[in-house]
């Protein structure tokens, strides 16, 4: 039985990625490796793939095989359909909920000083990239939104702590310094709560 030919062939079949655990269950009881046999063998084929167009890499759920960045443009000509693309409000939003979460309703709106429209919280609720995580003991106790799994896998994060600093977002203009004011430096730690949490829940 070669552990590692099934392990790279599960992979690259699998629509979603793979943790260790559902790599194992991969195996009957009787010839189930280890979760370290399985590691080392992720990572021999992290090593195979170094020099390929296509890399196996870790993030939230688990492990995935993908396109490496810089061949994205031609491939991305394989299907017809335009990629999506969002209004800088949603990212902006998004961006608030990342970085300042939990946050409600209002607190992303007292940051950006617009309203935030009630689309663009349920298009990020259906894309599953924030989702309600509990209600804050205040008058009206809004909804607090906090980022998801899905979230960290669409990014290629493994964890809220692998965000960029904020100051390369403003940089690279991808957020407006002057509508944006989080209070946030780039040495702030993330909430290590919420990430915490986002890996006991399900999303």
């Amino acid at each position: 039985m070669d552990i590692k030919n099934i392990i790279e062939a599960s992979l690259f079949a699998a629509s979603e990625p793979l943790s260790i655990m559902e790599l194992q269950n991969l195996f009957s009881l009787e010839d189930r490796p280890d979760k370290h046999s399985l590691r080392e063998v992720v990572n021999q084929l992290q090593d195979e793939y170094s020099t390929k167009p296509v890399e196996l890499v870790e993030v939230a759920n688990g492990y995935r095989f993908q396109v490496k960045s810089k061949y994205s443009p031609w491939v991305a000509r394989l299907w017809e359909e335009k990629p999506v693309k969002y209004s800088r409000a949603l990212l902006e939003t998004l961006a608030i909920i990342a970085y300042q979460q939990p946050a409600t309703r209002g607190e992303i709106e007292d940051i950006r000083g617009v309203a935030v429209g009630t689309n663009i919280i349920r298009t990020l609720e259906d894309r599953n990239w924030v989702r309600v995580i509990g209600r804050k003991e205040v008058p009206g106790r809004p909804a607090l939104y906090a980022t998801t799994k899905a979230f960290l896998d669409y990014f290629n994060l493994q964890t809220l702590a692998d965000l960029p600093p904020l100051a390369t977002l403003l940089e690279a203009d991808l957020l407006s310094s002057n509508e944006l004011q989080l209070n946030l430096g780039d040495d702030t730690p993330i909430n290590k709560d919420i990430t915490q949490d986002e890996k006991q829940q399900p999303t």
